[in-house]
Parts: structure tokens; C-alpha cells; sequence
């Protein structure tokens, strides 16, 4: 898959993820604040799926680097200078919380990972204005 279209996608991803967040942080404390919650998670999701996949493509076409796993592949980016060690260690994270998010049906599980999500936005918006700009 071609660079640009999984940029477009990252990107689209990215903005409707930080919409449904804006949401949620609207409607704590109000009645369905969990059906804003959960879809924010699930955004999260996929929003962290495109971005990996789009960290692998970037790494194959413009440093000639394969890797085959989101963590693989963040560390890549790290060692080829694209992230610092802080940075790295949160896109890691991130993706540890998008594999948990399949016990989101546990309220503490749901509330901490949505929790970590504004940070995850702005690190993701960071990596898109990286890859963007190379």
C-alpha cells in the first residue's frame, strides 16, 4: 500500500479518534458517558492499527527497514531518529493499551486506557506531522 494513502488514512483516523475523545470528555458525569467512552476506545483501536501499519510502510520505502510488528516497528522509527526515548516508550504503551482493549468490558480497564488517549493523540499527532514532513 502505497505511503500517501495510508497517510490520508492515518490522518483521517486520527481526527474522527480526537472527535469522539472531545466527546467523551463532554459527556463525563452525563448519562451514556460509557457509550462515548467505549467508541472512543474503539477509534483508539483502529487509529493505532493504521498508524503501525503506516510506520511499516514509511520504514520499508524511505529507510529500506522492515519490521513486522507495531513494537517492532516503533522501535525502528526510534532507531532510525524519528522519536526520542520518551516517545517511544508512549507509542509502546499505547499499544500495550490497544491490546487490552478487549477487557474494556471491566469499567477500571475502559476508564484507565481511556485515560491515556488525550496524550496518545497528541504523540500520534506528532508522528503523522513527522512522517508528513520527511
Amino acid at each position: 500500500m502505497a505511503i500517501e494513502k495510508l497517510l490520508k488514512d492515518f490522518e483521517k483516523a486520527l481526527n474522527r479518534l480526537r472527535e469522539a475523545y472531545e466527546l467523551a470528555k463532554l459527556m463525563e458525569g452525563k448519562e451514556h458517558y460509557e457509550i462515548f467512552r467505549d467508541s472512543t476506545i474503539q477509534r483508539f483501536e483502529f487509529t493505532t492499527e493504521i498508524m503501525w501499519k503506516t510506520l511499516k510502510e514509511f520504514l520499508k520505502e524511505r529507510e529500506g527497514m522492515v519490521c513486522k510488528s507495531p513494537k517492532s516497528c516503533i522501535r525502528e522509527f526510534f532507531s532510525a531518529g524519528y522519536l526520542n526515548e520518551e516517545e517511544t516508550y508512549k507509542l509502546l504503551k499505547a499499544v500495550d493499551d490497544r491490546n487490552r482493549t478487549s477487557h474494556t468490558y471491566h469499567q477500571e480497564v475502559a476508564e484507565e486506557i481511556f485515560s491515556h488517549i488525550g496524550d496518545y493523540i497528541n504523540l500520534y499527532q506528532k508522528v503523522l506531522k513527522t512522517l508528513k514532513g520527511v
